[in-house]
């Protein structure tokens, strides 16, 4: 299973439906092969590999007869470096508190806030490989993340630090791409003005300096656009900002209210936006124009007891999906498969835009798909191998997704086995 093999970059609309498959013949299988620098080098029929490497020896050879192969999975949205977990938060909920009402007696985000603002950046980073193992051996080989439990300067530069030291470490085999979000909430004692100053004024000049002496790397810029959170205006002025200094922006809109900040997403050429549960019609017309793709968040929905977002609606409107776990405090999850499940359960999403979504997407959501999300010759060799007759059995096993992934290989090397 490609998913594509033609070079695109991204599937909107109805072509989240055609995916791009190699199948073997009736009497001949199929190979593929990656090379020491970790790019997929070659795939096609056995017989043409075994003659154009006749020559060639290879460092290891697995024999994946009778399975399905599949890109590595991209999770295109979470909060994975933070302490103190909330599971007294998901009492509450399940007792009928909302998430605003959570958040507006102190805890939610500020509960987290607090517990990131007094850990050692060590123990951060040490959790965050223990989460990203996790997810890698659900299938994550490209993983976004945010900071955004420290909103001030400080805790915030902490938890940037554990994503630059995340990024470079070789010993953490998945990808990441790291997220800027201090705009996650407004700190206590500040007003959302002040706080958009000064991340503006403050904050972001700071952060260059450190990008600029490659001291942090830096990919996306991210905004919490919500009613008593950050409006739409004051979003705009932060991602701006962020994209004059080269971030892509990606961001939290029109989840628990419409404000429109899809329609203020496409003006500005956003990346991504994720959430949209409650995103207009003229929004989604809006975002598939300007090709802002949407990030849907299918376990956040279900946990809060949100409406979910209306993935048919964008789909047949022409959108562009892509899909994550939302992992954090709050919604605890760690599993892409069960993420499609959810997409192809709750949103009506079929498995082959599911497949997509969580792959060549998701990739093109944080502007890697140019080496991530398909099986093509250049890109990374990031796949999966699937113990099962087809590759469906991945979102259709719930929970079984253990089972299922027997290989987990990253630029050509299996990280995790079976």
């Amino acid at each position: 299973m490609q998913v594509v093999s033609e070079g695109q970059m991204v599937l909107a609309g109805d072509r989240m439906n055609i995916l791009a498959v190699m199948d073997r013949s009736d009497t001949e299988g199929l190979s593929l092969v990656v090379d020491r620098e970790g790019l997929i080098e070659a795939l096609g029929f056995d017989e043409d590999i075994r003659e154009k490497y006749k020559d060639f020896g290879f460092d290891e050879v697995i024999d994946a007869t009778d399975k399905c192969i599949i890109p590595g999975l991209v999770d295109a949205h979470t909060h994975a470096v933070w302490a103190g977990d909330r599971v007294h938060e998901f009492a509450l909920k399940l007792a009928g508190a909302s998430y605003l009402d959570i958040h507006k007696a102190g805890g939610g985000i500020h509960f987290t806030v607090n517990h990131v603002t007094a850990a050692a950046e060590e123990s951060l980073y040490c959790d965050f490989k223990k989460y990203a193992k996790r997810m890698l051996s659900a299938g994550t080989t490209l993983l976004e993340c945010k900071s955004g439990y420290g909103l001030t300067l400080d805790p915030e530069l902490k938890m940037l630090r554990v994503l630059t030291r995340a990024k470079l470490d070789p010993l953490l085999d998945l990808a990441i791409s790291s997220t800027y979000c201090a705009a996650h909430a407004v700190p206590k004692g500040k007003t959302a003005a002040a706080a958009a100053d000064d991340i503006i004024t403050n904050q972001l000049p700071h952060i260059k300096q450190l990008l600029d002496r490659k001291q942090l790397l830096l990919d996306n810029i991210d905004v919490f656009c919500e009613r008593d959170v950050f409006d739409v205006e004051q979003t705009r002025q932060i991602l701006t900002a962020g994209q004059a200094m080269g971030l892509n922006a990606n961001f939290h809109g029109e989840e628990l209210t419409c404000l429109h900040s899809a329609e203020m997403a496409a003006e500005i050429k956003a990346t991504a936006v994720s959430h949209l549960e409650e995103v207009s019609a003229e929004g989604v017309k809006k975002m598939a124009e300007a090709g802002t793709i949407g990030i849907l968040l299918p376990t956040t929905a279900f946990m809060l007891r949100l409406t979910p977002p209306p993935a048919r609606d964008m789909i047949s409107g022409g959108m562009a999906v892509a899909l994550g776990s939302d992992f954090n405090p709050n919604a605890h999850c760690f599993a892409m498969p069960i993420v499609m499940h959810l997409a192809c359960v709750l949103m009506k999403m079929t498995m082959a835009e599911a497949l997509v979504a969580a792959t060549i997407n998701s990739a093109a959501a944080l502007r890697l798909s140019d080496k991530h999300g398909s099986l093509e010759v250049g890109k990374l060799g990031n796949m999966l191998i699937l113990d099962a007759p087809r590759w469906e059995h991945l979102i259709y096993q719930l929970g079984g997704h253990n089972d299922v992934i027997s290989h987990v290989i990253v630029n050509g090397r299996v990280v995790d086995k079976k």
